[in-house]
């Protein structure tokens, strides 16, 4: 049996509902476990524990979420050279570009020499007002349709033994 651990981050439910989309394909396929984790409760051991990750976070004021970043603050040295090789995916919720947040990612995850197994997903919700950005979010099918597909991919990928 593989293990995908999704840690996520969100606020607005934008970042829930894509992590609820790749769950739930990833948990379909035969002899992958998926365990979602919000990124407060997260630590080191369930990472090493896994055999890939998704992470999954919304971009605020052009940086992973705080709660996110808090997780790779507390967890950073104790995966320090033992995550080598692990496959990891990303899914970035934004008001725009997302670009911020998944370069400070990719950095994280490249300084713990993990290697990406997907394109990153970047859902721009256009929320550019105080309003729409506190404002819980409603995702369409076919950003939806983007977090079933990765998390699909990913779990037959650990299923097969690609990643």
């Amino acid at each position: 049996m593989k293990s995908l651990l999704i840690v996520w981050h969100g606020r607005t439910g934008a970042t829930e509902q894509m992590v609820g989309a790749a769950s739930e394909s990833a948990a379909a396929v035969e002899d992958v476990q998926v365990n979602s984790v919000r990124a407060e409760r997260a630590s080191a051991a369930d990472v090493l524990a896994a055999d890939a990750l998704l992470f999954a976070a919304p971009e605020n004021l052009a940086a992973l979420s705080g709660a996110m970043k808090e997780f790779f603050d507390r967890s950073y040295y104790d995966l320090l050279d033992r995550c080598n090789g692990k496959a990891y995916a990303s899914i970035i919720c934004a008001g725009s570009d997302g670009e911020g947040a998944q370069c400070q990612l990719d950095r994280i995850a490249t300084g713990l020499r993990m290697r990406r197994v997907a394109p990153p997903i970047i859902i721009n919700t256009a929320a550019q007002t105080r309003e729409a950005i506190l404002a819980q979010k409603k995702l369409g099918a076919a950003d939806l349709r983007r977090g079933t597909e990765l998390g699909a991919l990913f779990a037959e990928g650990l299923a097969m033994g690609i990643f």
